[in-house]
């Protein structure tokens, strides 16, 4: 994306999933994101839905929705209901698959850092 205002990078070491996230935050609002990368469908679909569900979100609501993604994928019992999540529902299985929930939250991790201003690239080895 030419126009981003901010771009943070992410790896999944376990994996070997890699993106690169792009972000035109504009007045408090995501007005575009785009990502690059490559992984495994769950990464990569994970990064695509991400995408999707943000476009006109603000900053607070998009770490709102970072934080009940993460809760789903992570929680036997999570704090919303898939059902509240849209789209996103589909991961809903996997926790039961602790190795392929640094795939899901992948580009997440990286919006985290894209939000913030990170310099530095994000792992899933560290924690959200």
């Amino acid at each position: 994306m030419a126009c981003a205002t901010s771009m943070a990078e992410g790896y999944n070491p376990l994996c070997g999933d890699k993106i690169k996230l792009f972000l035109d935050y504009e007045n408090g609002v995501v007005k575009d994101i785009s990502f690059q990368g490559s992984g495994c469908a769950i990464s990569t679909a994970s990064a695509s839905l991400m995408t999707e569900m943000l476009k006109g979100k603000t900053k607070e609501q998009a770490e709102a929705l970072l934080w009940k993604f993460h809760d789903l994928v992570t929680q036997e019992q999570p704090s919303k209901s898939p059902a509240e999540l849209g789209k996103l529902a589909v991961f809903s299985g996997v926790r039961e698959y602790p190795a392929r929930v640094k795939c899901a939250t992948l580009a997440w991790h990286t919006l985290k850092a894209a939000l913030n201003g990170a310099a530095e690239a994000v792992s899933t080895e560290e924690k959200v």
